[in-house]
């Protein structure tokens, strides 16, 4: 919104003044007056065009719409509520709640967005693999490749070869076997500590630690982790890019050591940022043609990572701009236990779809992004009848002591396991706050499962008071908001 006295040309006039209409794509009124008097007192109100808020826009009925801001163009998107699936002028049943419609929609543009028909549309499967094109998805086709023999294909390269048979797993042009960080690109293979780990995925890289041993999961080597965190935000003094000032996510986009956090000048262009009409993209000339508070150098891209905001699921992080998780840390939280195996997780849809294959003993499928705050939504689908135990999620992790987690139990019911302290899961969706002084164990493990609190274990923030057990074979979308800074968390589950 822009207010003053006379946003646009002020105009002389005998007697008194006017105000010229507000810019192109603002609305507001057209002051005039007689004398300083009227002039304090009037105000010049624009705001910018908004269809989202005056019922202009296209959306279809069943989808919300989303103002964007006004850049070049007003700009909003069109997002099809839980339920439904298209590319949100056009919306549909979507009954697995995977993003694509159980039929095809007449979009203008259906290839791009997600207005084909679903080749699973009861099971979700949001990248819909059809390895051999048979227009039945691989998550319910028995036989994706027509080989008569089921399996289960990991592809971190994303070259179409599985890791399994794969000589170069990271696709950096060095052999696995010469490599040292086979799964992650790093074709300088800088290894400064000498120990046969590259610095890239070294997790001392300073230190000799061949064995790259992490007890607490917090990707800080055992033999250089001191854990003195002064401001909490999970990264140890040593190696936070702003020691007093919480950032989790580390972002230093001008890459100068000073996170965004502490920096007063992100992007080093000399404008301080609360003068900087583009806080991370460098314009000294600051350039606005259109007057609308954004210069023109990240007019339509805020962090300038060719990812337009529209579509960017990170707008202000240029090292985030989708949802990625082909490469993830499996912590285990019952390690030593040997009731159930330890899980084991298959990645789908370009890494937007983990599946868990296997009943097993607790643990966590941990990406590598990191967040300050977010607002994040997924979608929940158990495809067997078998259990009844805990689906859920991480978030807010910084190691396997301190993390929060949202579980949800099919039905009321008491651990077998009555040591190292009896545990009873209620029903129903839980909010938990861990803060674990043993770490993953037996003691960690009966106290997830457990829906009250647990001493220096685990405590639980909030339990759905109707008990609503989750259902086999329905899919369930869910909705995360977390601001760590304030404390605020939300929670919301829906189905249609």
């Amino acid at each position: 919104m822009l207010q003053g006295v006379c946003v646009t040309e002020c105009v002389n006039t005998d007697p008194g003044f006017h105000c010229h209409p507000c810019p192109p794509r603002y609305h507001g009124n057209q002051p005039y007056g007689l004398g300083l008097e009227d002039a304090n007192n009037t105000k010049q109100v624009c705001e910018p065009h908004n269809p989202c808020k005056d019922n202009t826009h296209r959306c279809s009925q069943h989808a919300e719409c989303v103002y964007l801001g006004v850049a070049s163009e007003t700009v909003y998107r069109c997002v099809c509520g839980v339920g439904f699936a298209g590319d949100g002028f056009l919306c549909t049943e979507d009954s697995d709640l995977d993003g694509w419609p159980n039929h095809i929609l007449p979009c203008h543009h259906n290839t791009t967005y997600h207005c084909l028909q679903d080749n699973c549309p009861a099971l979700p499967n949001s990248g819909q693999e059809d390895l051999d094109n048979d227009r039945l998805g691989d998550a319910c086709d028995p036989d994706d490749d027509n080989d008569n023999v089921l399996d289960e294909r990991t592809d971190t390269d994303s070259n179409g070869e599985g890791d399994a048979c794969s000589i170069d797993m990271d696709g950096d042009e060095m052999l696995n076997e010469h490599d040292n960080c086979p799964l992650l690109y790093n074709t300088e293979q800088r290894d400064t500590d000498l120990d046969g780990v590259g610095d890239q995925c070294d997790n001392c890289p300073f230190v000799h630690n061949p064995t790259q041993t992490d007890s607490d999961s917090d990707l800080v080597g055992d033999h250089c982790d001191d854990n003195e965190d002064i401001d909490e935000d999970g990264h140890q003094n040593s190696l936070d890019n702003c020691r007093y000032v919480a950032n989790s996510n580390q972002v230093d986009h001008d890459r100068d050591g000073i996170g965004d956090a502490c920096d007063h000048d992100d992007d080093n262009d000399g404008i301080p940022d609360d003068r900087d009409n583009c806080r991370l993209v460098p314009n000294a000339d600051q350039i606005d043609a259109d007057n609308d508070g954004r210069g023109d150098a990240c007019k339509d891209d805020f962090d300038n990572d060719s990812i337009p905001d529209a579509l960017d699921v990170c707008s202000e992080n240029s090292g985030i701009g989708v949802t990625d998780f082909r490469k993830f840390q499996t912590v285990l939280l019952d390690p030593r236990g040997t009731t159930q195996s330890d899980p084991l997780w298959v990645v789908r849809g370009h890494g937007t779809e983990l599946l868990q294959t296997a009943n097993s003993d607790p643990g966590i499928a941990l990406g590598f992004d990191e967040f300050r705050a977010v607002d994040f939504s997924g979608t929940f689908y158990v495809n067997t009848d078998r259990d009844d135990d805990y689906v859920g999620f991480v978030f807010s992790f910084q190691s396997s002591r301190r993390f929060y987690v949202v579980m949800w139990k099919q039905v009321s019911q008491a651990y077998w396991e009555k040591s190292p302290s009896r545990a009873f899961g209620n029903a129903g969706v839980s909010l938990k706050v861990v803060n674990s002084s043993s770490g993953p164990g037996e003691a960690l493990r009966n106290a997830l499962w457990h829906t009250g609190n647990t001493i220096q274990q685990v405590r639980t923030l909030w339990h759905d008071p109707n008990n609503m057990g989750w259902k086999d074979y329905t899919a369930y979308r869910w909705h995360l908001i977390h601001r760590p800074k304030t404390g605020f968390i939300r929670y919301l589950t829906s189905n249609p």
